[in-house]
């Protein structure tokens, strides 16, 4: 429907366009090839997989397709063209791609917000089981549950035999063996069986399973031995049979080179200039309060353990750090290295409301330009903090620390320590510039929720 209405409206909208010579005859072009253009675009879109159930909804593999379709149709359509020496309008073949290309990536981002808004209420779901050890159903079992917009709904576990219980640890029911992996998917009426370390002792038992779910509609996904690697650093390549899964370095020293720098400065140059009046009103309301300074300014620790003084929006009242001691009981972090209270009492009235729309944090933006911070990245420690990390969490500082990062947009104050450490080590491992345009602009619908905003 959006190719067809596509075409239409470029149709339409050539008689207006003076960028090329006047065509009289767009319409009757357009009556000529318009159906095999829209035929040949759907069947791009075929060819490349976009209409995969598989990639639907999750990921940018979707997205990819998309664009990876409309090049495709467009490149064959300028060949046709010039072979046959046919008289397409210049104007008509750009406004094709122009409207287009654009409606289908909105149409796909639209579709796939309803989809996890009817997956959040509990409808379209995918009945799922997980075959593995119990250790190991349980780690996959926890992502399924923190990831509900996947639309999963866990109705049971196949453990080996020799783990004979009634339910993991986590609470996950044991509806069989992983012997019998077919029988119970079937009797379970599951949509899907998740295979994780456990479920099967070798590729011949794999085998024989796939063959006894085979023509019954049933999905199959392997969780391999690797987490927190994106997509992007996996490669597929058999090899006589064997499926090997080539892994590419992390890229934490990507994350520190000359484009993501010049990138934040650019960014942050452009983000000062445009939220400079908001700024100004929050300062001016900040000082009026109570007299008290505009900005807070807190010892922070940057990119390799070095020490940077980090700027922010005074928030809180003016003595907050001497107060501190007195409602260390108020601390809601189990974990012991952050410090954490939803309702702090030291917030002042204007400090609720930068704090709700992250507005206190406007001022990183001049420590990005200064080069202490990056416009995406780790949240930035306190040294503190840091003298607590564990060797393996040291490496959240390969980086500069983010005005935002994939802690704030997945949830911000309500995450728990391990899951920032796991989300701030996913960044430094898979960094990309694609990964930090998505992040920027998942971050405009954090703000706006405010979801763990405190």
């Amino acid at each position: 429907m959006i190719i067809t209405a596509a075409t239409a409206l470029a149709a339409l909208g050539r008689t207006g366009l003076d960028v090329f010579d006047v065509a009289n005859d767009v319409g009757q072009v357009a009556q000529s090839v318009g159906l095999w253009i829209v035929a040949a675009w759907m069947m791009a879109n075929l060819l490349s997989g976009t209409y995969t159930s598989s990639h639907l909804g999750v990921g940018t593999i979707e997205y990819a397709r998309v664009l990876s379709a409309a090049g495709l149709t467009a490149g064959a359509i300028g060949i046709l063209s010039y072979l046959t020496k046919f008289n397409l309008s210049r104007g008509f073949f750009v406004l094709i791609f122009a409207i287009g290309v654009p409606a289908a990536l909105l149409w796909r981002w639209y579709a796939r917000r309803l989809v996890h808004r009817a997956h959040a209420r509990g409808h379209l779901l995918t009945r799922v089981l997980i075959s593995g050890s119990v250790a190991h159903v349980d780690e996959v079992a926890a992502v399924l549950e923190r990831e509900t917009w996947l639309g999963f709904r866990i109705v049971g576990a196949l453990v080996p035999s020799s783990q004979p219980l009634r339910a993991t640890p986590r609470g996950v029911r044991v509806v069989g063996t992983t012997t019998h992996t077919a029988d119970s998917v079937l009797a379970e009426k599951a949509d899907m069986v998740v295979f994780t370390e456990g479920a099967f002792p070798s590729a011949v038992d794999f085998r024989r399973i796939a063959w006894d779910l085979e023509g019954h509609h049933v999905q199959m996904a392997v969780v391999p031995s690797l987490s927190d690697i994106s997509t992007g650093r996996i490669a597929m390549r058999p090899v006589g049979g064997l499926p090997l899964v080539h892994v590419g370095q992390p890229q934490s020293l990507g994350a520190s080179r000359g484009l993501k720098r010049a990138f934040d400065l650019l960014g942050a140059t452009a983000l000062l200039l445009l939220a400079a009046p908001v700024m100004l009103v929050f300062a001016v309301a900040t000082k009026l309060q109570d007299g008290g300074p505009v900005l807070f300014r807190q010892t922070r620790v940057g990119r390799d353990g070095e020490l940077f003084e980090c700027l922010k929006f005074r928030s809180m009242v003016v003595d907050a750090e001497a107060q501190l001691p007195g409602i260390t009981h108020l601390n809601q972090n189990s974990d012991g290295v952050l410090f954490k209270v939803a309702r702090d009492p030291r917030v002042t009235r204007v400090g609720a409301v930068m704090r709700r729309l992250s507005i206190d944090e406007l001022p990183q933006l001049v420590n990005v330009v200064n080069g202490d911070m990056s416009l995406v990245g780790p949240r930035p420690a306190l040294p503190a903090e840091v003298r607590r990390y564990v060797p393996d969490v040291q490496r959240r500082l390969h980086v500069r620390p983010g005005v935002t990062g994939l802690w704030q947009v997945s949830g911000r104050s309500d995450l728990s320590w391990e899951d920032t450490v796991r989300l701030d080590l996913y960044y430094v491992d898979n960094w990309s510039l694609v990964q930090d345009l998505s992040i920027l602009a998942r971050t405009v619908h954090a703000v706006v929720r405010a979801r763990g905003a405190y």
